[in-house]
């Protein structure tokens, strides 16, 4: 096992009751890397990440983060989940929510929310690399989807983790907050890894160099490599791939993957 290994999995499986998720996996993913894991509803991409948070236990395996198990590896990791559950009538700030992201920290403080001004200055400084600095006090019922996603970006990084794990970061966003998004995580990935689950290739193809294809297996490529071909193995179907900057342009028609 390599000590500069940022993810490290070794012949790991997971089954929910008899139902098999993931299925000997081994993964490797080095420190600075950006990487973006694709793949079928259902085919185990959230169960990984759950792995590799420590969430979940595997049933079979080793799963190093940092050559330390995943749950003693947790303040180095960020993580920005798929669907947050938001009451838009319940009153709380922009600074509220990215400060929850300094929860668990050591001391009594970090157990209960007795937020230090170190932990507000680090919300501060994690808002401003998200260009959001300016709605600090502002509800977040007020923003839109694409400051909203950029918000929980903040609260992820908010600990100055060393990993980032986000979960499809652009669901019901438009396209220009796609976009602008796409390219905050290219100058986050300057100082940090980062693990992203997304559908969309198109828009990734300029930030990663390879791609985590899981169905159940896991098999990485580079995108260089990625063809049509590889993608309707993977989905089971046809997909639709637009390429913005590398060679890999190619449509397969029907709907999007």
């Amino acid at each position: 096992m390599s000590s500069q290994a940022a993810i490290y999995m070794s012949d790991v499986s997971f089954a929910y009751g008899a139902t098999p998720v993931l299925e000997e996996v081994n993964l490797t993913v080095s420190r600075g890397e950006a990487l973006c894991v694709v793949g079928p509803n259902g085919g185990g991409k959230t169960t990984l990440l759950k792995l590799i948070l420590g969430l979940l236990r595997p049933n079979k395996g080793l799963i190093r983060v940092f050559g330390l198990p995943p749950r003693q590896a947790r303040r180095k990791i960020g993580y920005m989940p798929q669907h947050v559950a938001h009451d838009p009538l319940f009153p709380i700030t922009v600074e509220e929510v990215v400060l929850m992201g300094r929860l668990g920290a050591g001391g009594l403080g970090g157990r209960l929310g007795w937020y230090t001004s170190e932990d507000r200055a680090a919300a501060i400084e994690a808002l401003r690399a998200v260009g959001m600095e300016g709605a600090l006090r502002w509800p977040m019922a007020s923003l839109s989807g694409g400051q909203r996603q950029r918000v929980l970006l903040a609260r992820a990084i908010c600990t100055q983790p060393e990993l980032l794990l986000l979960d499809e970061p652009t669901a019901n966003v438009d396209t220009l907050a796609e976009t602008q998004l796409f390219d905050l995580l290219a100058q986050l990935n300057r100082r940090m890894t980062i693990l992203m689950v997304t559908h969309d290739l198109g828009f990734v193809t300029h930030l990663v160099e390879k791609v985590i294809c899981v169905n159940r297996q896991v098999v990485v490529h580079p995108t260089s490599q990625l063809t049509g071909q590889t993608i309707r193995h993977l989905y089971g179907g046809e997909v639709r791939l637009v390429e913005h900057h590398h060679s890999l342009v190619e449509s397969a028609g029907g709907g999007d993957g």
